[in-house]
């Protein structure tokens, strides 16, 4: 397809879901000057931030906090309100999104209450322009030139079935809302990142015991160091002229004068890079026991709980905080095939083989999503428009296939890390692409080849929320 035909006949985009992912993308289309639909399948703007969220898929408890300051949570044109602390709560990620959603016009476009049922092509890509059929769920169909996917990869529970054939009371992670029903209970957490410290920080003021399970080797950072966020310190270390080893040493010495050698309390290190856990908490609660830590789990014998070590106690709730699994119901598998616990697609993004199916927020990266999702949003506006061209089928599948290599060559091996992205990077690899310049190429003289990717991250631009 040219660039020429795609100008004229992509004007119609489906935008799916309506959280941070989606309400960006549809800001975006709509400035591109596209016919922009949003579908939702709640009643709300903001998706797994809104609390009790109707769509089902909701995974916001009611202490939660998010782990990156605002400073580098917000969009680059439209700041938090001054209520807003400097780390927002999903209560105020939530109402930011409303916000941002209501000031860009994306909120006019939403229809809420309309689950997708199946997205479809009805072209063939090797001939004609693209034209995708949208079904809801009761039946109605709309065709569009572009479907744009944003229910993000967080949207469907792992559920270990070892940990299912818990005698007690098991439960996921993403169902837990707050610790009123667990007082006096003995309570098992099995994982150790982000949701699974917060889980166990926040029962063990109330459990009659917390046990937090360390299957394998985790790196945890304080939220704030010397009054500082430390993602904005980390951040702030992300700069090409800073050798990546150099970095790596200054981040882990940095995390030991906040809390020393974690083995000590059971936390053992990993064998490779990881994404790490941030926690303001967890480690002074292991340190003055009120959570002990284990190894992983060797056998489940009804409420007995057997763990590496040879020890054994018996629990009433056994969470499991054991990340999520990549869903696409409303694709066929034929279009999109899930592979493992990834989708191939062209910079995390484009499908090779599809022309129109765009995806935004398929992927962890380090830090903050939201800077992401601007810079994906903007990449695929300009190649709908006619502005950017993809390359061969081939060049895109050899790109993803040197991706998924590295990826396994780089991050430890779990499912969570199948879709790990060094955020600058990834960024300056989008920036690449949209002005036609080789990665890693000077920008204007005398910039570093990261300049544009930290800029994009660190910008400050536009109102606060509520402004009008």
């Amino acid at each position: 397809m040219t660039a020429g035909t795609e100008r004229d006949t992509a004007r119609r985009v489906a935008v799916i879901g309506a959280g941070a992912g989606g309400v960006c993308a549809a800001k975006h289309m709509i400035a591109a000057g596209f016919d922009v639909t949003v579908y939702e399948a709640g009643s709300n703007i903001g998706g797994l931030w809104v609390y009790d969220n109707d769509n089902g898929r909701s995974q916001a408890y009611r202490n939660l906090s998010i782990i990156s300051s605002r400073r580098f949570t917000r969009f680059s044109d439209f700041d938090f309100d001054d209520r807003t602390p400097r780390f927002p709560t999903h209560r105020d990620m939530a109402r930011y999104l409303d916000s941002y959603a209501r000031h860009f016009g994306v909120a006019e476009r939403i229809r809420f209450r309309t689950p997708v049922a199946q997205v479809k092509p009805a072209f063939d890509p090797a001939s004609e322009p693209p034209r995708w059929v949208v079904t809801t769920r009761d039946g109605e169909q709309a065709e569009f030139d572009a479907v744009l996917v944003a229910t993000g990869h967080l949207n469907e529970p792992n559920h270990v079935p070892q940990l299912q054939a818990f005698g007690g009371e098991y439960r996921h992670s993403s169902s837990y809302r707050f610790a009123d029903d667990l007082v006096g209970k003995r309570v098992c957490v099995v994982g150790v990142g982000n949701s699974g410290v917060d889980i166990a920080s926040d029962v063990c003021s109330v459990a009659a015991r917390t046990v937090l399970v360390a299957r394998s080797g985790v790196v945890i950072q304080p939220k704030v160091l010397f009054g500082i966020a430390f993602s904005d310190i980390a951040i702030s270390l992300r700069r090409r002229w800073i050798p990546a080893w150099l970095r790596n040493r200054m981040i882990k010495a940095v995390v030991y004068t906040a809390h020393g050698d974690l083995n000590r309390l059971g936390i053992r290190p990993p064998k490779g890079r990881t994404h790490p856990t941030l926690s303001e908490s967890i480690v002074a609660d292991i340190e003055y026991n009120r959570v002990a830590v284990k190894p992983g789990i060797t056998s489940i014998d009804g409420r007995k709980v057997t763990f590496a070590d040879g020890s054994s106690e018996e629990f009433d709730v056994l969470f499991g905080a054991t990340g999520y699994v990549v869903s696409l119901p409303f694709i066929p598998p034929d279009v999109v095939p899930v592979q493992g616990n990834h989708v191939d697609l062209y910079k995390r993004i484009f499908s090779p083989d599809w022309p129109g199916l765009c995806f935004v927020g398929m992927l962890n990266p380090l830090s903050t999503l939201n800077r992401i999702f601007e810079e994906q949003s903007r990449l695929i506006a300009l190649h709908l428009a006619g502005d950017v061209s993809l390359p061969s089928r081939e060049v895109m599948r050899a790109d993803i296939d040197a991706k998924n290599q590295r990826s396994a060559a780089i991050y430890t091996e779990s499912p969570r890390h199948e879709m790990e992205e060094p955020d600058f990077g990834y960024m300056e690899e989008l920036h690449a692409l949209a002005s036609g310049r080789p990665r890693g190429t000077r920008r204007r003289l005398g910039a570093p080849p990261m300049r544009e990717a930290y800029e994009a991250l660190t910008r400050r631009s536009g109102p606060p929320a509520g402004a009008s």
